[in-house]
């Protein structure tokens, strides 16, 4: 493992963090550094919402805790509470924020399945 993984690994669990400080439910850090399909990112962390404002909520506290610690911006952020699921982008670490009622739609854990979990 690389210093830059070690580096990414890190910033995923920073961002886990910053969805747990917002309530968020049930957060995971998937690692899709091994699999043998392309991957958009290094990492999903995924979590539920069980609320339109606790989506945005949880949004904004990992884009100002990953400006703390790291001074990054998120290339994008995509959606909004009405959609229920925002992603925010951080190139490597892709952080998921779904609606408690969307997230089993969507299934990222189920798609991504052969990934492991990081604790």
């Amino acid at each position: 493992m690389s210093d830059a993984d070690i580096d990414t690994l890190k910033m995923a669990r920073v961002a886990r963090e910053a969805v747990e400080d917002k309530k968020a439910i049930e957060p995971v850090i998937l690692d899709l550094r091994d699999l043998d399909t392309l991957s958009v990112a290094d990492f999903f962390v995924i979590c539920s919402a069980a609320s339109d404002p606790q989506l945005k909520a949880i949004a904004n506290g990992v884009r100002l805790t990953m400006k703390d610690e790291y001074d990054l911006k998120p290339l994008a952020v995509d959606g909004h509470p009405s959609s229920q699921w925002i992603v925010v982008d951080y190139g490597d670490i892709m952080v998921h924020i779904f609606h408690q009622d969307q997230r089993p739609v969507y299934a990222l854990e189920d798609l991504w399945g052969d990934a492991p979990r990081v604790e």
